[in-house]
């Protein structure tokens, strides 16, 4: 693995750094914020390891939907089930890169392939594919465990 410097001018003294807390979220919270972002990224297994790929997706009715297009691992990954689902991870998060405030959350869920033609039609529409090339079909997520965090300024500290 190779090192790499510091760069001395991102860097930050403890002493500079803004106060800021974790807040938790409640499952129902951090699941309608999926439905703010469209971007995010699914863990599966592939080869019995842990893969990331990141994708586009949209929230419907509590489900996660991301579109697959062929050749992608995720094709062939459902392609294997023979119609079963598998486990998975979703993350998503907007987190300003400056501020380091924003939020993340994690869905653990059931992703199986979508076969209902009108809902593929739908989802073709809504998922704009990142690259040219022919989409395979669209992968629902039913998520089980929902969990999240708000990173926020902590205002308190500077109010007496």
């Amino acid at each position: 693995m190779e090192n790499h410097p510091v760069n001395k001018a991102m860097a930050v003294p403890a002493s500079g750094t803004p106060e800021r807390r974790t807040e938790d979220l409640a499952a129902d919270e951090a699941l309608e914020l999926f439905g703010t972002v469209g971007l995010g990224r699914i863990v599966y297994t592939r080869n019995a390891l842990p893969a990331v790929r990141p994708v586009n997706h949209l929230l419907d009715g509590g489900d996660i939907v991301v579109r697959v297009q062929d050749d992608s691992t995720l094709a062939a990954l459902l392609s294997t089930q023979d119609g079963s689902e598998v486990v998975v991870a979703y993350e998503a998060d907007a987190i300003d890169p400056h501020t380091h405030l924003g939020w993340s959350a994690v869905a653990t869920g059931y992703a199986g392939a979508v076969t209902d033609p009108t809902e593929l039609n739908r989802y073709a529409r809504l998922l704009e594919p990142w690259a040219e090339g022919p989409v395979s079909g669209a992968v629902r997520i039913r998520p089980g465990v929902v969990t999240g965090f708000r990173i926020r300024a902590d205002d308190s500290k500077g109010s007496a």
